[in-house]
């Protein structure tokens, strides 16, 4: 499937939020404890994606036809998780693939297409994190070659820190 990434802007917060909150939905009835939260976002959460969505951080994800089959954002630093980090990487967050998509290699194709963009730029790594809560997640981005470098702990949950060497 083709893919192009369109930036998310700010009249798009709404959509962005209800993306989330069907995420948490599809979650939960995997009973998973991840992105609950976002049933009921917190104000810091809004303005996490508000202040995303003004840096040019966060993208729509669509096919061939122009339709939203998900989103990601994109970071060239990661403080809150990573904190100051000197080797140049890629920081992925909200990676999300709406369900009726879902099993069709669309995460790796998001993460393969930043992944080659990452490399254009001289990025060395390719990092994200997982609510160490899911771990069918932390097993998918273990299988697509990440290795767990850390972990951080934050008010909401746990993450584990992964990373992916660009070579």
């Amino acid at each position: 499937m083709n893919i192009t990434f369109t930036p998310i802007k700010k009249e798009n917060l709404e959509e962005v939020i209800k993306m989330f909150q069907t995420a948490a939905d599809k979650i939960n009835r995997m009973h998973i404890d991840h992105w609950q939260y976002w049933k009921n976002p917190p104000s810091e959460k809004i303005k996490w994606v508000e202040e995303g969505i003004q840096n040019k951080e966060y993208f729509f994800v669509q096919n061939a036809d122009q339709e939203v089959i998900g989103m990601v954002r994109i970071l060239d630093e990661d403080l809150l998780y990573w904190g100051k980090q000197s080797e140049k990487a890629k920081y992925i967050h909200s990676l999300l693939v709406k369900e009726k998509f879902n099993g069709n290699g669309i995460g790796i194709q998001i993460l393969n297409r930043i992944a080659n963009d990452a490399k254009k730029q001289n990025c060395k790594y390719l990092r994200l994190d997982a609510d160490s809560t899911n771990p069918k997640l932390c097993r998918y981005y273990e299988k697509q070659g990440f290795q767990k470098v850390g972990i951080q702990k934050l008010t909401i949950s746990t993450y584990n820190l992964y990373q992916k060497e660009l070579i």
